[in-house]
């Protein structure tokens, strides 16, 4: 299991100033308890034989003295410690989960993930601080132990005979409380992933009505949280009961043999004085159930952290420079499993050429989005390798493949203080020029200049529809410049005609760009220069739009989108009507209005021969 880096060695090489703080602090304050009790001790010898308090008393002030500073620098040290680790260990866990992407490397759920954060990181800082402060405990137990054998060995005994019981008690506890606080944590775990879930769906619950039955669903691990909160308390209960209980006897021991000690004469007044205090000091650690659960709750935390990072990050090439061409993108022999060993996708082999608009086109979980992941690594097949100019992505570099592959998604976040900030974030340092070139590509530019401090203004707060948010995501896929540009039906939530002016500002102003497009609509597939047909992870038949489209499962393929007939008409009318190619407009509206499709005479590069029909 990978180490969460919240043990002693990363607090002494991240924190070094609170971390040392808190070693001088600890032992500092458990070194003034232990020479209290001796200095109780010696000054009441001191007045009982005639000293006055101003020689008696001096040295318990300097030892109470110490005794506060270190505290005071105990309890400045241990929150900036566990509050410099904690926001290691975010980002650490940050930069795991963004490394381990969406392709099902991940298999937590996203309210889980949240819960490790937000909650099991700051948890599993505690460690060093409370290991440190239970060992300072245990330290100034085992000093006042050794201090009581010192004034006489017979106190030492009568000591350790109670002291076994009460080990074992708080070994109990401590196995019990550690299990109870990890299921607590897991329970808080389910919490929150549903009320994720619950907030990203927050539109179709209003849109539904269902908002008591899903509060209902989201707080029904309520009970089991509860459950265990209970029962981590009576754990507390009965260990702290068996404590009180056991504490007295063992004092009452101690004292009892202290004073039988005093009547022979074999120690002084005083030292009757400092067995008390030592055999406080030595239940001390007993007492520290509170430190004890922080402990067990940072145990927890750790482990739920370590799991998370404990899952395998697919490694990155160390190629930093493309080789040369424009962006030619193959899939060789390409299998994807799903973890119950179900293929999603099966010996797939297909080139795109350079320069060349390929859509992907099939029904829900034929693989069509799984494909167009590859390429950038967002997903990485279980066989075979996909390549880019030759070259295998798996050997790219980072960076470079971020270079060579740029994606543009349904629902894009735009990630930056203010839009130039969002057009730019996939290619730091794009300047103006290149920004507004890729709005004005995406018909972005078109919204943007209209807001009042245009590309200045600022991404928080920003009421944009999602067709415009749509456009910026594109708009930073152009930006960011690759060799291949993935279009995963990031043209949804636009209008026919918007999606037109889009797609053939594409065509014609990035014609010498490789692109993949996830296609929903028939008229997306139809302005793509070839169309391959997934079925069941397999390439079913590859080739235009408009000779697939003779298929009858082909065109059922988009019956659950418009009308095939209807948008094909319109948005062939619109092909023709805006392009003002006299030979789109005139195939563009024939074949639209016959087919349900979009047409263009422009002669396209062929991909490769057709893959035969595996009906």
């Amino acid at each position: 299991m990978a180490d969460s880096g919240t043990g002693f060695r990363a607090a002494w090489r991240h924190a070094p100033g609170p971390m040392a703080a808190l070693t001088v602090s600890v032992p500092a304050a458990s070194a003034a308890a232990l020479l209290l009790p001796a200095a109780a001790a010696e000054a009441v010898d001191t007045i009982l034989d005639g000293g006055g308090a101003g020689s008696a008393l001096p040295p318990l002030a300097a030892v109470l003295a110490l005794g506060l500073i270190a505290a005071l620098l105990g309890e400045l040290a241990g929150p900036t410690l566990t509050a410099a680790l904690t926001a290691r260990l975010r980002g650490r866990l940050a930069d795991h989960v963004v490394a381990l992407g969406t392709g099902g490397r991940n298999p937590y759920p996203e309210g889980d993930v949240t819960g490790r954060l937000v909650g099991g990181a700051p948890d599993a800082a505690r460690l060093v601080p409370a290991l440190i402060g239970t060992l300072g405990a245990l330290a100034t137990s085992l000093g006042g132990i050794v201090a009581l054998g010192l004034l006489d060995p017979w106190l030492a005994v009568a000591f350790v005979a109670g002291l076994v019981p009460a080990l074992v008690i708080v070994r109990t506890f401590m196995v019990h409380a550690t299990d109870l606080n990890e299921r607590y944590q897991k329970v808080q775990a389910r919490i929150s992933a549903r009320l994720a879930d619950a907030l990203g769906g927050i539109r179709t619950i209003r849109a539904c009505g269902t908002r008591d039955r899903e509060e209902s669903r989201v707080l029904r691990p309520l009970p089991e949280l509860s459950a265990v909160g209970h029962g981590l308390w009576r754990a507390q209960r009965r260990a702290v009961a068996q404590i009180l209980l056991l504490a007295p006897v063992v004092e009452l021991a101690v004292l009892s043999v202290a004073g039988w000690a005093l009547s022979e004469g074999r120690i002084p007044p005083g030292d009757l004085v400092a067995a008390a205090g030592y055999a406080a000091l030595g239940l001390g650690f007993l007492e520290q159930l509170e430190s004890l659960v922080g402990v067990a709750h940072a145990r927890a935390g750790r482990r739920r952290t370590d799991e998370l990072l404990s899952v395998p990050v697919a490694p990155h090439g160390t190629k930093r420079v493309l080789p040369p061409g424009r962006g030619e993108l193959a899939f060789r022999n390409v299998s994807v499993r799903a973890a119950d060993d179900r293929p999603l996708l099966s010996g797939v082999d297909l080139t795109v050429p350079a320069g060349t608009c390929l859509a992907l086109v099939g029904t829900t979980g034929s693989g069509k989005s799984l494909l167009a992941a590859l390429p950038g690594r967002l997903h990485d097949p279980d066989e075979g390798e996909v390549l880019v100019d030759g070259l295998p992505v798996a050997a790219l570099a980072q960076g470079e493949l971020r270079r060579a592959v740029a994606y543009a998604f349904p629902d894009p976040a735009l990630l930056g203080s203010d839009l130039r900030d969002a057009l730019g974030y996939g290619r730091p340092g794009a300047g103006a020029g290149e920004i507004g070139r890729a709005a004005a590509i995406a018909q972005a530019d078109i919204f943007v200049l209209r807001l009042p401090d245009g590309y200045s203004t600022p991404v928080e707060g920003l009421g944009l529809s999602g067709g415009e948010v749509q456009r910026l995501g594109l708009a930073r896929a152009v930006a960011q410049d690759a060799r291949v540009m993935v279009l995963d039906d990031a043209t949804s939530g636009l209008d026919m005609v918007t999606e037109h002016q889009v797609m053939d500002a594409f065509r014609r102003r990035l014609a010498g760009r490789t692109r993949i497009v996830v296609a929903h609509r028939a008229a997306a597939a139809a302005q793509a220069d070839r169309v391959a047909w997934l079925d069941a992870g397999r390439i079913r038949a590859l080739g235009t739009h408009e000779d697939l489209w003779d298929d009858a499962d082909y065109r059922a393929v988009f019956a659950s989108s418009v009308s095939s007939t209807a948008s094909g008409a319109v948005s062939g009318f619109v092909s023709g009507a805006v392009s003002g190619a006299v030979s789109g407009a005139v195939s563009g509206a024939a074949s639209g209005a016959a087919l349900g499709t979009v047409s263009s005479s422009a002669s396209r590069p062929p991909i490769g021969p057709p893959v035969e029909d595996a009906r």
